[in-house]
């Protein structure tokens, strides 16, 4: 599944143009090429350099993250996207669950796809996996249970019910992003829960 979406993400670069890959993404901060490079670099990644690589940060995710942009990002768009044909196949993953690389393929797939007017009919259960996944991880590293204490998601498109309190209604997709700190449609979700689920301010790479 994670080789299939890095093979529709691939189809869809090929056809910007580089104003496109300049376009701010999802990811505060990033640019499309931005999500891109970070994408060739979490491919890369394997259990002893991401260790590595958070002693190099001084453990800090964000600067870890940076860092591998700056490295895996190339002086063209070209260069880049040549990069992610190279790992697009690679099986390597940090010290994290699997369902890990099907968040980051699916979050940084909408990082990237939704500022552009793009979209992906992404398999239902790439995005059930990853929205479970989420749901059990801590909000230190990058997950949703500590939010999910006072909210409940449901998905009007799939089976899956997650967390406690005030119902959040809507499309799993929908739902999985906005745990993830994206912003999503106001008619996108529902629910007395939405306020709390959309507040700003939770984006991570």
């Amino acid at each position: 599944m994670v080789h299939a979406e890095r093979a529709a993400l691939i189809a869809d670069l090929e056809r910007l143009d580089d104003a496109q890959w300049d376009r701010p993404s999802l990811c505060d901060g990033w640019t499309v090429h931005d999500v891109v490079a970070h994408l060739v670099d979490t491919a890369r990644t394997t259990r002893l350099g991401f260790v590595l690589g958070l002693l190099r940060a001084r453990f800090d995710f964000d600067r870890q993250n940076a860092l591998g942009v700056e490295r895996e990002r190339a002086v063209s768009p070209e260069g880049t996207l040549e990069r992610l044909r190279r790992v697009a196949s690679r099986t390597s993953t940090p010290p994290a669950p699997l369902d890990s690389r099907l968040v980051e393929e699916v979050v940084h797939g909408e990082d990237i796809r939704r500022p552009l007017g793009l979209s992906r009919p992404y398999p239902q259960e790439a995005v059930v996996r990853s929205l479970r996944l989420q749901a059990r991880t801590p909000a230190s590293f990058g997950g949703a249970k500590d939010l999910l204490t006072g909210v409940r998601l449901t998905a009007t498109d799939a089976d899956l019910a997650v967390g406690t309190g005030s119902e959040v209604e809507g499309p799993v997709l929908s739902l999985l992003l906005a745990v993830c700190g994206r912003p999503v449609g106001r008619d996108e979700l529902t629910g007395p829960g939405v306020g709390t689920l959309t507040t700003p301010g939770r984006v991570r790479a």
